[in-house]
């Protein structure tokens, strides 16, 4: 590998202190004991990383719930069959737990072994066995729940796992079965994702629905802090001039354990010679193959240097080769079973591979979402593994270099936020009259004549609730059928947004849906409108002439929010070479992540010092001594409380500021 392949722009460093794989009497990890607090909530959502241990944590609270909380069954329902190995049976006993996790075969439905009628025996689950748990990917649930009335959940548990695959959308079938569930039997639902955001804008949850939700969030920075073996998480950025084939060979490492994502065949990043070529090209980029072993599938490749590694192909198609693949990487009990794995659209949420150290992803991720569960495929804590790396190989924009230069920044600190659980996609512009007082940041319009918000309810739908209401709003039968139709502009913007805005907040005055009406309509008109990809991804338009590869990086940087808020230069340098370049960060360590972590959390309801300051000795202060002593959360359901600990927040960072010697000044330093 060359020399400048080991450059990366991000290194972020932890402290090791054990505590998130520490387990406790119980067996354990930090987040699973967090989790099984909430056990007895009906409706939980945990939000939590890749690797962090949310499949055990749900083996622990289903386990209660049918021997103390009279479910009766079990459903487990995943993304693709292949993740369905995270929920086989478990030994929890061993450990200090009550009962152990089963699964009885039949009901596997995951089994790559046994793909027969997988629709019948989720019926025959309901309606004849007297079996406790069946685990089946969402396809299943979706088609098994049209045979199935809604009683049929009554005493069940059902699990979703990387939930974010829900949607408020009416055509939703997998959403559908999730309000089927909450509103027309007695079963439970926990709910679990690591990006509780979708690319496509489209809520998770209908607000309502979401409402009844108990969350429990656990981030990256709990995480890797307390991992035992990873000590690092790298993230970088290779740019390279042609066919990405031609440079692969600068960034592999063939002696890490690596998944490899190959761009779709419609993707830009794409060679145009097909995703079987590509693979053949990349096999040949390790190595030589000595042969295929016809009874796992998997190949073995013999490098320059002599070693010989097992390489799988999950671009295949082939279903009985694929299905062959997939069982072999389902059994896999050592680090030696496995060095390379080349995928294309698998591979990447819920798989666990925890011996792997680097994804080498090839073409620009339009998904936060997508970006970040990938990540997560090398972030488990393993023996032996010290640094887990992203690597994204983008073809070089045409842009100057203090453009790319600024766009790969923008990419880290959203891809940080991210990882911190926050929302990095959606709009962040404020709108403010001449007569507020507040001082203007970067993102600030000031509208003439625009209506002050004059209440906490108008200021929270604005601040927390504007995405899920435009979603409303474009989702409203009477305003589709006016924008597709020749109903007039002030008709849709004067007449039917503030009905469908009743219709959702019945409590509001007629000046408060005018406020929020307004917001509205500015949000819409300053971001102008969007489409998605074929992944659901959004893409930002500005004209018709079509774009590069490398391009399009820096269009959809400008899509990110809340992070020219953040203040940090990631960049240090750039180091160009022969027919590509990589751009060079300063490090980010540990206290680094906290502090964008805090700033995020401070940040959250945009409040002014006086404000601050103002609940930091009425509301904050009655809330500590109520609870004796414990302090609000920003993770806490009620919109108060998290307002609370968002001043809280803003008072320990103003003293960290001036301890450091640095001047406030408004709402920056």
């Amino acid at each position: 590998m060359k020399e400048q392949a080991s450059n990366n722009i991000v290194d972020i460093r932890y402290e090791q202190t054990g505590a998130a794989t520490t387990i406790n009497e119980l067996g354990m990890r930090e987040m699973q004991a967090k989790a099984y607090e909430a056990r007895n909530k009906r409706f939980l959502l945990i939000k939590a990383p890749p690797a962090s241990g949310k499949s055990r944590a749900l083996m622990f609270i289903a386990l209660d719930k049918l021997a103390h909380q009279g479910m009766k069954k079990v459903v487990v329902a995943v993304p693709e069959k292949s993740i369905g190995r995270s929920f086989k049976n478990t030994n929890l006993m061993e450990h200090g737990f009550f009962a152990d996790w089963r699964v009885t075969p039949y009901y596997d439905l995951c089994d790559v072994k046994n793909e027969k009628d997988k629709k019948g025996r989720f019926v025959e689950f309901f309606r004849q066995s007297d079996s406790k748990v069946l685990v089946c990917a969402h396809a299943t649930l979706r088609n098994g729940m049209k045979e199935l009335e809604d009683d049929c959940f009554n005493d069940v548990l059902l699990a979703i796992d990387e939930f974010h695959h829900t949607s408020a959308d009416a055509s939703s079938n997998l959403g559908d079965v999730v309000r089927r569930v909450m509103n027309n039997s007695t079963g439970h639902i926990v709910a679990m994702t690591g990006s509780y955001f979708r690319g496509d804008g489209i809520p998770v949850l209908r607000q309502e629905d979401e409402a009844r939700f108990h969350p429990v969030t656990y981030n990256y920075y709990q995480q890797l802090n307390g991992y035992k073996y990873l000590k690092n998480l790298v993230l970088g950025y290779h740019f390279y001039r042609g066919n990405y084939l031609d440079h692969i060979d600068e960034v592999l490492d063939t002696r890490k354990k690596t998944i490899i994502h190959i761009p779709s065949v419609n993707a830009r990043a794409s060679t145009g010679k097909g995703k079987y070529a590509e693979t053949e090209d990349i096999m040949r980029a390790i190595g030589s193959i000595e042969y295929k072993d016809y009874n796992t599938g998997i190949y073995h490749v013999r490098t320059k240097d002599g070693r010989l590694l097992k390489v799988a192909d999950l671009v295949e198609d082939d279903s009985r080769e694929r299905n062959m693949v997939q069982g072999y990487l389902q059994r896999m009990k050592r680090a030696e079973d496995m060095d390379i794995i080349i995928a294309l659209g698998t591979a990447k949420e819920g798989f666990d591979w925890q011996w792997c150290e680097m994804c080498l992803t090839v073409g620009v991720r339009g998904s936060l979402t997508e970006v970040i569960q990938i990540i997560g495929r090398c972030t488990r804590d393993c023996e032996g593994k010290e640094t887990a790396r992203f690597v994204n190989m983008i073809a070089m924009p045409e842009a100057a270099q203090a453009d790319v230069k600024v766009a790969v920044n923008d990419f880290l600190k959203a891809i940080t936020a991210s990882l911190l659980m926050e929302q990095v996609m959606a709009p962040s512009w404020k709108f403010k009259t001449e007569k507020d007082d507040s001082e203007p940041s970067p993102r600030t319009l000031i509208v003439e004549g625009l209506k002050s918000l004059s209440s906490e309810k108008t200021r929270l739908i604005v601040q927390e609730q504007l995405d899920d209401l435009k979603a409303s709003i474009l989702q409203d039968e009477t305003v589709v059928k006016a924008i597709s139709g020749s109903t007039t502009a002030e008709t849709i913007t004067q007449h039917l947004i503030p009905k469908v805005i009743r219709e959702r907040y019945p409590d509001l005055t007629d000046d408060e849906v005018e406020e929020v009406r307004q917001r509205v309509l500015l949000d819409t008109m300053v971001k102008g409108n969007d489409i998605v990809d074929e992944h659901g991804n959004p893409v930002a338009v500005t004209d018709n002439e079509p774009e590069s590869e490398g391009n399009r990086l820096i269009k959809i940087a400008n899509r990110f929010i809340n992070i020219d808020k953040l203040s940090i230069n990631l960049i240090d340098s750039i180091n160009p070479f022969q027919r590509a370049y990589e751009v060079m960060s300063k490090s980010v360590d540990a206290p680094t992540l906290k502090i964008i972590q805090d700033t995020i959390a401070e940040q959250k309801f945009n409040l002014t010092l006086e404000q601050a300051i103002s609940i930091f000795k009425g509301p904050l202060k009655a809330y500590v001594a109520e609870h004796e002593g414990r302090v609000p959360s920003i993770e806490d359901p009620n919109p108060k409380v998290r307002e609370m600990a968002a001043a809280l927040q803003m008072m320990k960072n103003l003293k960290a500021r001036k301890l450091a010697g640095l001047e406030y000044e408004g709402d920056k330093v």
